[in-house]
């Protein structure tokens, strides 16, 4: 739960920490989340002459406890500015671990003050992570045993070095809301994840990070080519035109994302996952490959932990419900995984755990689990059904557990020029801070098809990946098509519960095509006397840049057309939407 005032009012530990004492901080930590009391007090220094092999120089900050060692370290690479917030919360997890037996080092990366150098997301964090371990394992007080710290961009600087063994690489990683493939996260179905690209890159402003608004972003969003958003927006934005220009998996992706990380990783991984995260998907496929093909040891000392988070913050769950803050999860499950395998001086060692912690969504608990997917979830299907059109809420579509009979087809105009809006999802910036967002708006457009099951009689668990097999039509020589999976509350509130999207040509198709859109995986009870619906449409902007329908390569496009969109859901054409469905109740 919540614990903090200003938390309930919206705020989070972050938005707190650079004016709230952080003794008082700390103690709630320890309070609420059951950590270890502290040990230790704290002496820093400043150090300013990490040489990188180019001749740059990055700077940390350097914790040391004071009490009996010898200690392990923790270590955060930081590609954050120095504001008063980025260093409150610096110095509070500097705190946390010292005081409980870490050494800590905090280190701006390259272009960040006070270290040297310029600034680029992703490009250099390979290479000075790997000239920053050079430097950590020549320091007098270093002993071989390093843990890596933090989420997003500050997990990227986990895995670029994952594959460097103990003693000079980490024994141990916590990764948050980041994986190993940008793309994946960048182009999920062949799209483009418009908004979270031109927030992030918007987030870089000569060095230090700024917020952008909605407003802030609208003139890139909105105008036509996708590959000047950044120009319309404030000008060029690093990053941005590679994420935006370069749609297929070519040597720059390839750069960035290096060769089997999952299956080379050196050190066991505390895997951090978000269900309404734009980096879901890909970060639940390293868990996977990292059971399957990691060394032993590393497979089987890593978890996986899903939580009720966007990017970087919880969510407010259908109906309400407010799960616990996400920046103190993430303090208070780093230290017992940090503990079972670093061993601090006088620490017992804490069990293992489950090795999957997952929040079922509906049901608002937490929940152990031993394998992702679950083993004993079953894939169900959710035939589409319609005795008449099912454009919007209004309409006749229905979810059937029984397959569809001589059905006509479902019949849908996608305009580019007016896109289906993003209604919450996973995205960064304020169009996906919650997450969850009413639907009821979006399901009064006749572009969105909307199927909807029978009020529930009993409890429906839904856990594991989701998947919308459609067998579709299109006017357009390319095109897109959406899957929403939706929970209708009792009251008739219409929530989002996951989303895809899948892109792709369909010159010389003769006759209805099948396609997979694969949706975002989730953990939710559906309770009776609510309903699962499922909206298709072609656009859901500007989660997604919006297709053209046309052959242009989308980055550069700036003609449109209209496309004329066809579902079918007949015997011989049974589009269905996959659940997994896990039997027995929370």
């Amino acid at each position: 739960m919540k614990v903090l005032p200003l938390v309930l009012a919206g705020l989070t530990l972050a938005d707190v920490a650079s004016w709230i004492p952080p003794e008082w901080l700390l103690a709630v930590v320890q309070g609420t989340m059951g950590v270890r009391p502290p040990q230790h007090g704290t002496t820093t220094e400043q150090v300013t002459d990490i040489l990188m092999r180019d001749g740059v120089r990055l700077a940390a900050t350097v914790s040391h406890p004071t009490g009996p060692g010898p200690h392990p370290t923790v270590m955060v690479r930081l590609p954050l500015s120095q504001n008063r917030l980025h260093q409150a919360f610096s110095g509070l997890l500097r705190t946390f671990w010292g005081q409980r037996g870490y050494h800590v080092v905090i280190a701006p990366v390259r272009g960040r003050p006070p270290s040297g150098g310029q600034y680029a997301p992703l490009v250099t964090e390979r290479e000075d992570g790997q000239d920053t371990l050079a430097w950590l394992a020549r320091q007098p007080w270093y002993d071989g045993r390093l843990a890596m710290w933090g989420g997003s961009s500050f997990g990227y600087t986990q895995w670029v070095v994952g594959d460097q063994a103990p003693p000079a690489g980490p024994s141990a990683l916590c990764i948050q809301l980041c994986s190993t493939s940008q793309h994946a996260m960048f182009h999920p179905g062949g799209a483009f994840s418009l908004q979270t690209a031109l927030y992030w890159a918007r987030t870089d402003r000569g060095g230090e990070d700024v917020f952008p608004t909605q407003a802030e972003l609208a003139p890139g969003l909105d105008a036509w080519p996708v590959l000047e958003a950044d120009d319309r927006s404030g000008g060029p934005a690093a990053g941005y035109d590679d994420w935006a220009g370069r749609r297929a998996p070519d040597a720059y992706w390839r750069a960035l994302d290096g060769t089997d990380r999952p299956e080379r990783l050196q050190a066991p991984a505390l895997l951090m996952a978000g269900w309404y995260d734009p980096y879901l998907p890909s970060q639940l496929d390293d868990f996977i490959r990292i059971q399957a093909s990691a060394s032993a040891q590393v497979a089987t000392n890593s978890r996986l932990i899903i939580g009720p988070w966007t990017h970087g913050r919880e969510v407010t769950l259908p109906g309400g419900h407010h799960p616990g803050d996400y920046r103190l999860a993430t303090m208070a499950h780093s230290l017992p995984f940090y503990d079972r395998l670093l061993r601090p001086a006088g620490v017992p060692v804490p069990d293992a755990g489950p090795k999957v912690w997952l929040y079922v969504m509906g049901a608002n608990l937490w929940r152990a689990e031993e394998t992702w997917p679950l083993a004993r979830a079953r894939r169900t299907p959710l035939y589409l059904r319609a005795e008449g059109p099912a454009n919007s809420a209004a309409g006749q579509g229905r979810l059937s557990w029984e397959g569809p009979g001589d059905e006509g087809p479902d019949t849908y105009a996608y305009d580019p020029r007016d896109p289906v809006p993003s209604r919450g999802g996973a995205m960064l910036g304020l169009a996906g801070v919650n997450g969850v967002r009413t639907q009821n708006e979006v399901e009064g457009r006749r572009d969105v098809l909307v199927y909807t099951t029978d009020v529930l009689g009993e409890p429906l668990e839904v856990t594991g990946p989701v998947e919308a097999d459609l067998w579709v039509e299109t006017s357009a020589p390319a095109t897109d098509f959406t899957a929403k999976l939706v929970v209708v509350l009792a009251n008739g509130e219409a929530c989002n519960v996951s989303e895809g999207i899948v892109r792709r040509g369909y010159a010389g198709s003769a006759g209805p095509t099948r396609i997979t859109v694969r949706l975002w995986p989730t953990s939710f009870v559906f309770q009776p006397g609510q309903r699962l619906r499922l909206e298709v449409s072609s656009s859901s902007f500007p989660r997604y840049d919006r297709h053209p329908n046309s052959t242009a390569p989308v980055a550069t496009a700036t003609r449109t057309t209209i496309a004329v969109q066809r579902v079918h859901h007949a015997a011989g054409q049974p589009s269905a939407l996959w659940l997994p469905v896990v039997q027995g109740g929370p």
